[in-house]
């Protein structure tokens, strides 16, 4: 038995605690990169009045990050600083819980676009709405990284 976790202890991906700030930034951009090209997608086909609805799910976006994601992310900044072992695995940005979440707003990104459930004209809001939440976060994350300290 102790030979199978040496074994897996040796294929663990593990990265300092350091660099697990800027793998979780380029998570959460990789999110918030997905979901403006979804909106991009979903919104140029309705060109007219663009800059108005960009600038509405923009701001609703903004809400939610103060709302929500701000503590979420300043939450999870704090958790990794705070990992007991000098190198973690490089999936642990995450904890479960949160995995858990991210599993069930993608299983519904994806139900809103396969049933249409949302107008395609106005799916947009909600990805970009999702979207700036996630960017604003990753930005955190990276700042984080470089050495600055999270906002309280």
């Amino acid at each position: 038995m102790s030979r199978l976790l040496n074994i897996a202890r040796k294929m663990k991906p593990s990265v300092s605690r350091h660099n697990l700030l800027f793998i979780a930034g380029l998570a959460w951009t990789t999110a918030g990169g997905i979901l403006l090209w979804r909106a991009l997608a979903y919104l140029l086909p309705y060109g007219d009045l663009l800059f108005w609805r960009i600038s509405g799910a923009a701001l609703l976006g903004g809400v939610f990050f103060l709302a929500l994601f701000a503590k979420i992310s300043r939450k999870h900044i704090r958790r990794i600083r705070g990992l007991n072992i000098p190198y973690p695995c490089a999936f642990s940005f995450f904890s479960l819980k949160s995995y858990a979440m991210m599993a069930v707003m993608i299983t519904g990104g994806v139900l809103m676009r396969s049933t249409e459930l949302v107008d395609k004209a106005w799916l947009h809001t909600f990805f970009i709405t999702m979207a700036v939440p996630l960017l604003i976060s990753a930005a955190g994350f990276f700042y984080a990284w470089a050495g600055g300290k999270e906002v309280e």
